[in-house]
């Protein structure tokens, strides 16, 4: 639904030079209201489709491309041939392309140099609005967005600024900035939610409201924020937390600090509404056990190699091209992962795309054949008529989450910077092509940060997407409906967590965030926002050797909560400083130093003696003991107990980065599940 438009909104593309006849760019400027969300959209009024300058991509194509223009001739066959079955498959097939001589996004990407002037946005991303002085010619705005992108100004040769202040009112609260009142800024709260307010009645908020202690629209706006967990898990936890719990702390609070001690266990309460079926660490709950702490022993001190080289690697294949000695290179590479030019290579094995015990000659018939395969599955949706679409709300759907996901990823990223970016026009390809591939679980947000790191890898389509699906198998759960990927990684994480420091566990029950909700998005989409792009990098080709256990990741979780206790704990963190905190650790968490700290507790845990049967099933540690020089001394006094168990990884740490943590030795009771990841009672 369009709520504002209007022409004769230029861009001064050259302001400040003289005699420049391109330096006024008349736009269309639109605001429009679409599935809850406003979006503002200004282009060019010539920014229409040309199909000489349709860009191509051919279908054998082994790299990011530098995308050229169609022959002249395809440009006379006329608008009918191009919404054809023909043309689909031309888009994929035929034409050619001039290749890239540059790698990771360095090459320029063509444009036309209006369009690229193009932009929109969502208004929830809107940070501020800044105004012309009055009585200074023409009439502009400035926009500027969240993350601090300053948009072009738009200037109004036919008035009507106003209007569109006025329009955007309606849905954003805007204020004059104390600092500098030709500036407004933007309180976003949803005032459409008005209508929802009445399904309220029931709930006890609404007696506080009655009572003048709540403010009516900033609740609104906190529980439908919270309520979004529910529906987008990805975009909710994406804004971060600690913006959410504000508003709520302020609507609860107000200026009464008797108050004050509420907002936890009432806040609480909406979060665990915000994953139903999510309860953990309830010491009265069917199928838990109270065992007495365990001390886990002496946390050893481990090492991180050099990463892996490509001489290394080619050390280890055979005359056929077969992958020798596969557990050591596994090993290597969990010990420090790989160098930048081998892992074009050693990902697709790494992550199930190649056999490790296959030959060259078979991994080419193999990619062969997977790209006949995928290439069919992209003529399927590139087949599809828009008539066709319009009966199709699912693809709709995907392709309306894909198209705004993708112009939010990774935009930093040279790979991936500018308009019409090759690498973004990939991107949304495979992730429209892996709707074909499950169709069942299409696209949901947050997937394009799983698939962007192994594009700018591989620079290559088809293998990008072959990789990325094997990497969807490991995280499909984490996106399904009922994310109940989710709700079993958060109980296994708190049983972890408890069994290591029980007195942490105890300080954040009692802040109401023994739900460990903070963590929700490591865990979503595997600490891709917590550290920085080269960084996760060699984190997940580390999580993908399965080394040394299974679940190693919620060990990550774990070395990066006990490196923040301190902190929490001696500054006295509640609940919204306790999400505050963590959503802030974003690119400061150094990966070297994690991982170090997180294969130490893997190690103490796998010498312990006494390791609950829970955390064995949530590692996939086996039920055998380890030998240990006074395991025969203590053989009878271990009857009854769970043995020790050992891990497939045999370490060989060396003792130079110390990774041990400090523990609390002080008598506890640990809850921990009998029956580990699972939801249902034992």
């Amino acid at each position: 639904m369009i709520i504002y438009e209007q022409e004769g909104v230029y861009i001064h593309s050259s302001c400040g030079k003289t005699n420049d006849q391109d330096s006024l760019i008349s736009g269309i400027l639109r605001v429009l209201e679409k599935d809850a969300e406003v979006i503002v959209d200004w282009r060019p009024l010539d920014d229409a489709l040309d199909s000489s300058s349709i860009l191509y991509a051919r279908k054998d194509s082994s790299s990011v491309v530098e995308w050229t223009q169609a022959p002249k001739e395809r440009g006379h066959r006329g608008s009918e041939h191009l919404n054809s079955y023909e043309a689909e498959w031309d888009m994929v097939n035929t034409v050619s392309f001039k290749r890239k001589p540059h790698t990771n996004g360095d090459a320029p990407s063509h444009r036309n140099e209006k369009s690229k002037w193009s932009f929109l946005f969502s208004l929830t991303d809107l940070k501020s609005i800044k105004q012309n002085k009055e009585g200074m010619g023409w009439s502009y705005l400035v926009f500027c967005l969240k993350d601090d992108v300053v948009l072009p100004a738009l200037h109004f040769h036919q008035g009507d600024s106003k209007l569109l202040i006025e329009s955007l009112e309606k849905y954003v609260v805007l204020c004059e900035s104390p600092q500098d009142k030709r500036t407004l800024l933007v309180n976003c709260q949803n005032k459409s939610l008005s209508q929802s307010f009445e399904n309220l009645l029931d709930e006890p908020a609404y007696g506080l409201i009655q009572a003048g202690l709540l403010d009516r629209r900033k609740l609104l706006w906190a529980i439908h924020h919270w309520k979004k967990i529910k529906k987008d898990p990805y975009t909710a936890t994406m804004i971060g937390f600690s913006k959410v719990t504000n508003y709520i702390f302020d609507s609860l609070r107000g200026s009464d600090p008797s108050t004050h001690h509420r907002p936890p266990s009432e806040m609480a309460d909406f979060l665990s509404d915000a994953i139903p079926g999510l309860k953990i660490n309830q010491q009265e709950e069917p199928g838990f056990e109270v065992i007495t702490r365990i001390d886990l022993g002496e946390r050893p001190v481990v090492q991180r190699r050099e990463p892996v080289s490509l001489e290394e690697w080619n050390k280890n294949i055979d005359s056929e091209g077969r992958i020798l000695n596969v557990d050591n290179m596994k090993q290597m590479i969990f010990r420090g992962g790989l160098s930048h030019a081998l892992r074009k290579q050693a990902w697709k094995f790494l992550l199930g795309y190649f056999p490790w015990d296959s030959t060259k000659e078979e991994r080419t018939q193999l990619q062969k054949q997977k790209t006949d395969e995928y290439f069919r599955m992209k003529l399927q949706w590139k087949s599809v008529s828009q008539e066709q679409e319009k009966r199709n709300s699912r693809l709709r759907d995907y392709r309306s989450l894909i198209e705004k996901d993708v112009n939010r990823t990774d935009r930093t990223n040279k790979f991936y910077e500018g308009q019409d970016n090759p690498g973004l026009i990939l991107l949304h390809d495979i992730l429209m092509t892996y709707c074909m591939y499950d169709f069942d679980l299409g696209y949901v947000q947050g997937m394009s940060d799983l698939l962007s790191p192994l594009l700018y890898v591989m620079e290559n389509e088809v293998d990008a997407f072959w990789c990325f699906a094997s990497y969807m198998d490991q995280m499909h759960q984490n996106f399904e409906e009922q994310m109940q990927g989710m709700k079993t990684q958060l109980i296994q994480l708190s049983t972890l967590l408890r069994l290591l420091d029980s007195g942490f566990c105890s300080y954040l029950e009692s802040q109401d965030s023994g739900y460990l909700y903070f963590c929700f998005r490591w865990l979503l989409i595997r600490f891709k926002r917590e550290f920085s792009f080269l960084d996760i990098l060699r984190l997940w080709e580390v999580m993908w050797t399965e080394l040394p256990c299974k679940n190693f990741h919620l060990l990550l979780c774990c070395a990066i909560l006990e490196s923040e206790k301190q902190q929490i704990m001696e500054k006295h963190y509640g609940f919204n400083e306790i999400l505050k905190h963590i959503n802030e650790l974003s690119l400061k968490i150094d990966v070297e130093d994690i991982l170090c700290k997180a294969e130490a507790i893997s190690l103490q845990m796998v010498k312990c003696k006494e390791l609950p049967q829970a955390v064995c099933e949530i590692l996939g540690l086996q039920d055998s003991e380890v030998t240990t020089p006074d395991s025969d001394d203590d053989e009878e006094e271990n009857v009854g107990m769970t043995p020790c168990p050992t891990s497939a990884f045999q370490s060989n740490t060396l003792p130079t980065l110390a990774a041990s943590g400090v523990r609390d030795d002080s008598p506890a009771q640990t809850s921990v599940s009998s029956d580990g990841c699972r939801l249902t009672p034992a």
